[in-house]
């Protein structure tokens, strides 16, 4: 059974959802997720012989959502993760995270090497810090017009975001899976957005849910935001920052075990020059596991669209790369 509690960690409380007992392992949510993001992950990770412990991270769900925007760092985010180890009672945790999540975990191992027994990031790719700030490298490649750039616009997606809560995550949820990512041209498109028009204005509002997604994981989707979206938009409002934060690990790589999965249909892994990135990654990253897990058919949320073959490379991972 998952049990739910709150945490103290880093200045702020999370709200962590829980199971089984052995190893710590730590499931880092993305964009616009929860916790429950990782409920297909719960009973095979336990089963295998893993303490596991899904939080909504700061910003989320019932977690903590601090005012100021530049208490979303991606420093106050790792720091998050490495008070969370030690408020539950450990030294050293496997680290896993998709999406924004993915970054978080990636950065932990970068960090705190010494406090991360293996990383997983499913659909972001490990960081290797670029030339130029992400934003402003963006805004000169398209115009203003990637959805990075129309999230760190103050409040403006947070007004379009909120005034239909479930609307907007059910066309997210559908327009970023497998089941529609993919256009006419067999290519994984760019997300990108007209500013004056908002993101959701050309979106297709799908009749029926994929399968792997039901009208019960929306409904806990849409309740944890119910406080809004501001604070999961400040993370996209640190990138910038975030390059600035981490000039001092230039050229350095990720040391512990890792595993990279991604689907063929996700817009993320389409991004200017990231799969060219995965392509190196066998020699970019000293202890990669094994080569990158390509998953067919799959769009952004990976986890919840092929959890079979995400629970299959976990467990395999977390169980042998110790």
């Amino acid at each position: 059974m998952v049990e739910h509690r709150m945490v103290d960690t880093n200045g702020v409380r999370l709200h962590i959802a829980e199971e089984g007992e052995g190893p710590l392992v730590v499931l880092l949510h993305g964009f616009p997720e929860s916790w429950h993001s990782w409920h297909h992950q719960f009973a095979p990770l336990a089963a295998a012989g893993f303490r596991v412990v899904a939080p909504d991270q700061r910003g989320y769900g019932s977690s903590d959502h601090p005012d100021d925007v530049d208490a979303y760092s991606i420093l106050h985010l790792v720091g998050d993760v490495v008070g969370l180890i030690h408020a539950l009672g450990e030294e050293k945790a496997y680290v896993v995270g998709h999406d924004w999540g993915a970054p978080v975990a990636w950065h932990t191992a970068l960090l705190r090497p010494d406090m991360v027994r293996g990383v997983a990031g499913l659909s972001v790719p490990p960081p290797f810090r670029g030339a130029e700030p992400p934003l402003a490298a963006m805004d000169k490649r398209f115009g203003g017009r990637f959805y990075w750039n129309y999230f760190a616009r103050p409040g403006v997606a947070d007004a379009e975001f909120a005034a239909d809560p479930r609307t907007t995550l059910r066309k997210f949820f559908h327009s970023a899976s497998g089941d529609a990512a993919v256009g006419a041209s067999g290519a994984v498109s760019q997300p990108l957005v007209d500013p004056e028009r908002g993101w959701l204005a050309d979106m297709p509002d799908p009749e029926v849910l994929p399968e792997w997604f039901t009208e019960e994981d929306l409904d806990a989707l849409t309740e944890s935001f119910s406080r809004g979206f501001t604070g999961a938009l400040n993370w996209y409002r640190n990138l910038d920052r975030n390059w600035e934060l981490t000039a001092p690990w230039q050229g350095a790589v990720v040391t512990p075990p890792a595993l990279y999965i991604y689907g063929d249909r996700d817009l993320v892994p389409a991004f200017p020059g990231t799969p060219e990135l995965i392509q190196k990654l066998p020699a970019l990253m000293p202890n990669l596991w094994r080569e990158p897990i390509e998953l067919a058919g799959c769009g952004h949320w990976t986890q919840q669209e092929r959890p079979a073959e995400v629970n299959a490379a976990l467990v395999d991972f977390l169980t042998n790369c110790s």
